[in-house]
């Protein structure tokens, strides 16, 4: 089943994940490949988010209790926005300066904060309230969604796809 839930959690511990890379990287050139597709899902991401998720807790989010204000869907899917709007700020940011500068850093850094101050709200708030009131149907219709989304939005530009000669490439990879 394609679970709504599992796949944004899934992608939430590949950002995470991209960000540990970047503390692994040696030098600016490593930076700038890892930050580029990490930046890129990013957006994607907040994207994704908005397209398939928080209009889906809209409708059918969590019920209001009033023991918990912090289970509002409206007041869920502003700060949901915000934090989106924040990371972007900050990727756009770091957009402007050569990977490996202070200023690079800064702004990466404030995209790692941001990013992980939202994962951990929505972990422990929108998606929780969503699994008790949505319908294992309904979760699968938007995880096949979320797939769509993605699917639609890869990109396979610069990628060779001619048809190599084996013995070629052979005598140009082998020792």
């Amino acid at each position: 089943m394609a679970d709504i839930i599992e796949l944004i959690y899934a992608d939430h511990d590949w950002l995470r994940r991209q960000f540990f890379r970047l503390d692994d990287a040696t030098s600016d050139a490593e930076l700038q490949a890892i930050w580029s597709v990490l930046s890129a899902r990013l957006d994607a991401h907040a994207e994704a988010e908005e397209a398939v998720f928080y209009p889906a807790l809209l409708k059918h989010g969590g019920r209001e209790d009033p023991g918990n204000p912090e289970g509002d869907p409206q007041d869920e899917t502003e700060d949901a926005i915000t934090d989106h709007n924040d990371i972007r700020d900050a990727v756009r940011e770091s957009r402007r300066h050569e990977p490996g500068s202070a200023q690079w850093f800064e702004a990466v850094n404030t995209a790692r904060k941001e990013n992980g101050s939202h994962l951990d709200e929505e972990e422990r708030e929108a998606m929780p309230d969503f699994i008790k009131s949505a319908t294992l149907e309904l979760r699968h219709q938007l995880g096949t969604q979320w797939l769509r989304f993605y699917a639609e939005r890869e990109s396979l530009e610069g990628v060779d796809n001619r048809d190599k000669d084996a013995d070629e490439y052979i005598e140009e990879h082998s020792p």
